[in-house]
């Protein structure tokens, strides 16, 4: 029933665009099975049991050449996660200034990435899933304008890309759905390519703010300080407009039967909750006619200064009772301070993790690859080992 939602709304699409454009329809989806090999655990989202919902897809990208150098382009992708509801993920025009400039207005792709235009693209890649511990942002698109310059320096194809837009949706931060919005969103992506290296680098900045109203634990927290008046302290774990910024470098290198590649990326939002982030992937292949064999390693350290701790007195003179303890509640000796909740809601944000994934990818046919991958990540912070194996077929048409 959705799928046929799906080709409604594409019908519907197609019959808006005027009789005189040129419109390609393409499609692309994934057929993915997996399981964590543990008991009680679950990782990518997935349990214990076998599931085909948790990474399968279903995508249709509609482009229509308008004639004048303006084009339109929409991407619609039911997820099963999502119970296969279909989405837009992209809705653009472009208008092409010249051989070498285009300029794009709409709901497109954030480059974070150097797999970010390739997302939900699981034929584009090796792996069933892009790196988790580098493609680990909550949001990947905007509304906005993107300038796309392409170049020769020297001998390197050189494509560079400026952003500007918005962003509003839901964020996992204190709760797995909490209210964000980015403004200002502001960008540079750039690629060089040379043969068969290629390097990029991306800067990215963002007005960002993130609504707590989903946690009642640390909005409460948040009350308990302002009660004190702490508003300098609440204010350093607020997210609201904080100055967000994103670093992210990569290389690729395919020599012919080799593959290496990797990514480095960075996060920050400057005086608030969210911790800094550093993660790096680099992973190998090599090829053997329509096989492809690769392994990667993870590591992700997500982790609080140590200047963001003990920022809360643990007492305060009370004009009457004397010095009593800033807690949840001053007349019993045993409540909680309110320094030591802060504390342990800080240190709750701190990822100390690495990861290990070897796979093997067949192309059987020119448009599908099967896929076979097995991750284990190994969470220093709770000493646990976990792992998954995911298998299935993308393929695009």
């Amino acid at each position: 029933m959705k799928l046929k939602l799906l080709a409604g709304t594409i019908a519907i699409i197609c019959s808006s665009i005027p009789a005189h454009a040129e419109v390609r329809i393409n499609g692309f989806a994934s057929v993915i099975g997996g399981m964590a090999l543990d008991k009680n655990t679950e990782l990518f989202g997935y349990s214990d049991e076998l599931s085909f919902e948790n990474e399968s897809l279903f995508a249709l990208q509609i482009s229509a050449d308008l004639q004048d150098n303006l084009s339109a382009t929409a991407q619609i992708v039911a997820k099963g996660e999502n119970d296969y509801n279909a989405e837009f993920e992209w809705a653009y025009l472009t208008y092409q200034i010249n051989d070498h400039t285009q300029v794009s207005a709409g709901r497109m792709r954030v480059p974070f990435y150097r797999y970010s235009d390739f997302l939900d693209v699981g034929y584009a890649y090796r792996w069933i899933r892009p790196p988790k511990s580098v493609y680990n942002l909550a949001f990947s698109t905007y509304e906005g304008v993107s300038f796309v310059y392409n170049s020769q320096l020297g001998s390197w194809d050189s494509t560079l890309q400026l952003i500007g837009g918005a962003y509003s949706g839901d964020v996992a931060t204190f709760t797995d759905n909490d209210p964000a919005k980015l403004n200002a969103i502001t960008g540079i992506n750039w690629t060089l390519a040379y043969d068969w290296l290629s390097l990029r680098a991306a800067y990215l900045i963002a007005e960002t703010s993130i609504s707590a109203q989903n946690s009642p634990e640390f909005t409460g927290l948040i009350a308990g300080l302002n009660s004190y008046g702490l508003t300098t302290q609440t204010d350093d774990l607020l997210i609201e407009r904080d100055d967000g910024s994103f670093l992210g470098i990569g290389f690729s290198i395919d020599y012919e039967n080799f593959l290496l590649d990797g990514e480095y990326t960075e996060l920050e939002v400057k005086d608030s909750f969210v911790a800094p982030q550093k993660q790096f992937y680099l992973a190998a292949g090599y090829r053997i006619d329509n096989w492809l064999i690769h392994m990667t390693y993870e590591s992700r350290d997500v982790e609080h200064e140590k200047s963001k701790f003990n920022t809360i007195p643990t007492t305060f003179v009370h004009p009457v009772y004397g010095t009593l303890p800033l807690s949840t509640d001053p007349t019993n000796p045993n409540a909680p301070l309110l320094r030591d909740l802060t504390n342990a809601a800080i240190a709750g944000t701190t990822i100390d993790s690495s990861s290990y994934s070897f796979g093997v990818r067949y192309d059987f046919h020119p448009s599908a690859a099967f896929k076979v991958d097995y991750t284990v990540v190994d969470n220093a912070i709770t000493n646990k080992d976990s792992d998954v194996i995911a298998f299935g077929v993308d393929l695009v048409f």
